[in-house]
């Protein structure tokens, strides 16, 4: 059934994807200025500055927050798909010039070989409209303050001083030449980190010029990707079960929330933790810890201590590996196994035995009756980090060809949200999908009142519209406006490219496209989609997972686990009191 597509967004972001997707057909180097009128016309939420001669600070904050710092220094951006594309087109990232280097806001593989050259591995199409609009608006903003510092006092003697010199007797002289606002000079040099004074002596000396070269980006090449990924949790999996091939409950989340629900490591260590809380306080979060195991409220008291894992492990940098692998061993304990970078494919995995479940050391909130029959069960949950666009397609491709029968499918993601608050959970039956252009109607397993026990000042939005885009880039105000105009509320990454996979796993067919599909008649397995906001785009400017949520995501991200969590354990109880 052909589909009308809701409302009329207009050409201009259709125009930036078609540029950048046309210019990077070329086999050899393409400079980022190409990019960049496109870019600034197509008036994207995130970078709605982008044609003032004003730095948007909020804008190349979000960029810098997704790129390592080494990309200050950089002259190209290569983007392939294996070490071996990589070594074939020049560029051996094995070899030991080539370093690891990280962001801090994607879980992309990047390799950097100390003098201009950066390598990112990327795992499906959606990597590339990820990665070119955020070097895009990185230059743009970068160039607009070389342009400022060029023509102040200030920034010619810091272009002119030596690497080792001070940047400035005071770095908030910068914020005049700059034009700047206190708290808006302070959101740059957070963005910068810790080599601030370098990245900026930098920009002060020469405009940015990158260049990118896409090698072989084939439908084929991200299967492969894929294929690997799993060949690097597969051996685990057949390990960890008693049948060659155990039935799978599958989970999209991340690496900690659901570990730490079943594992209860942080719930067994809690008095260490306050210990550790009342020395350091991070983010103020002593008095709150104490408060609530005095007063007894163990949800207030799990969630905080959850949070604080982290920091936990890492306080003793001498020692973090060693408490680190003190946590796996106390995991394993429970049948819970972790695959880092499988297939050197950054989308880390876990498995989880449900018959070494120990109820004891199970967060409360997700027990439900009649556990003591998992002892008889032979399922696995696998989780995994979830995966940036279509790689979620790629990705459950392969975990349904590769595992038994496959018995639900749960998603937890972050989101924005048209008509809620930052916090909230939305739960949606109706999803357009950007890449495949259809409509999946599909009976999502949960609803508000799975997750309302679990949240104290967020609210559950169920029976929402959600619309699964291509970047993050990739909408402007016209845009949403048409998308909110026929009630779509939910703006996120991965439910369309899951559907389509379920399509597929479902169906003796690909997936259609420009289509209404419905999978609610279709699908003999569980599938819950659910999204915690972390963005309000709509009602107010503001950058889509420009900063951490912090402690204040914590509440949705458990609600939402335990939720998964308790449907996985309540239709394994079911299946094993019906045999």
């Amino acid at each position: 059934m052909k589909r009308q597509p809701p409302g009329a967004p207009g050409d201009e972001i259709e125009v930036y994807i078609r540029t950048y997707t046309s210019l990077l057909r070329s086999s050899g180097e393409v400079p980022v200025r190409a990019f960049e009128e496109a870019h600034e016309f197509s008036d994207a939420s995130l970078h709605s500055g982008a044609r003032e001669a004003r730095p948007d600070v909020a804008a190349f904050a979000y960029a810098a927050a997704r790129l390592p710092a080494q990309i200050a220094f950089a002259r190209i951006v290569v983007m392939g798909q294996s070490h071996e594309q990589f070594a074939a087109a020049g560029f051996d990232v094995r070899g030991e010039d080539w370093k690891r280097v990280t962001t801090r806001g994607r879980r992309r593989p990047l390799r950097w070989d100390g003098v201009g050259s950066l390598a990112a591995f990327v795992t499906s199409k959606s990597d590339i409209d990820d990665l070119v609009p955020i070097l895009t608006a990185y230059q743009i903003e970068w160039n607009k303050m070389h342009a400022l510092l060029g023509g102040d006092d200030l920034g010619r003697a810091m272009a002119a001083a030596p690497a080792d010199a001070p940047l400035a007797p005071d770095a908030a002289a910068l914020a005049g030449p700059l034009d700047l606002t206190p708290d808006q000079l302070s959101t740059l040099l957070a963005a910068l980190g810790a080599e601030w004074p370098a990245a900026l002596r930098e920009i002060a000396r020469r405009p940015s010029d990158l260049v990118v070269r896409l090698l072989n980006a084939g439908f084929i090449e991200y299967q492969r990707a894929a294929m690997r990924w799993w060949s690097g949790i597969e051996p685990a999996y057949l390990r960890s079960t008693r049948p060659r091939r155990a039935p799978v409950y599958f989970v999209s989340s991340n690496t900690h929330s659901l570990v730490n629900v079943v594992g209860g490591y942080a719930l067994a260590h809690r008095q260490e933790i306050l210990d550790f809380a009342q020395r350091r306080n991070p983010e103020g979060l002593a008095e709150p810890l104490e408060r609530a195991i005095a007063t007894g409220d163990e949800h207030e008291a799990a969630n905080i201590a959850y949070y604080l894992l982290r920091a936990f492990l890492h306080d003793d940098d001498g020692h973090v590996q060693e408490r680190l692998a003190t946590v796996q061993r106390f995991d394993s304990e429970s049948g819970i196994s972790s695959i880092e970078s499988p297939g050197r494919i950054d989308v880390g995995a876990q498995l989880v035995r449900l018959s070494s479940l120990r109820e004891d050391r199970l967060d409360p909130r997700a027990r439900v009756p009649g556990m003591a029959l998992l002892a008889e069960s032979d399922a696995v949950i696998v989780n995994i980090d979830y995966p940036l666009g279509m790689a979620a397609y790629h990705h459950l491709s392969r975990v349904a060809q590769g595992v038994g029968e496959l018995r639900g499918v749960y998603v937890m993601g972050k989101g924005a949200t048209l008509n809620g608050r930052v916090g909230d959970v939305m739960i949606a039956t109706n999803v357009y999908d950007e890449h495949s252009k259809n409509t999946y109607l599909f009976r999502n397993c949960f609803t508000a009142s799975d997750l309302q026990p679990f949240l104290r000042r967020g609210t559950v939005l169920d029976h929402q519209k959600a619309l699964t885009v291509r970047g993050t880039f990739q909408q402007n105000r016209a845009y949403l406006g048409a998308f909110y105009a026929d009630g779509y509320t939910v703006l996120e990454m991965e439910a369309g490219p899951y559907l389509s996979a379920i399509y597929e796993v479902v169906s003796p067919d690909r997936h259609p496209n420009d289509e209404i599909s419905h999978l609610s008649s279709r699908t003999p397995f569980d599938v819950g989609i659910l999204h915690y906001a972390s963005d309000t785009p709509y009602s107010r400017r503001q950058s889509l997972l420009s900063k951490s949520l912090s402690y204040f995501g914590v509440e949705a991200t458990y609600a939402c686990t335990n939720a998964i969590l308790r449907r996985i354990l309540q239709q394994e109880v079911a299946r094993l009191s019906a045999r």
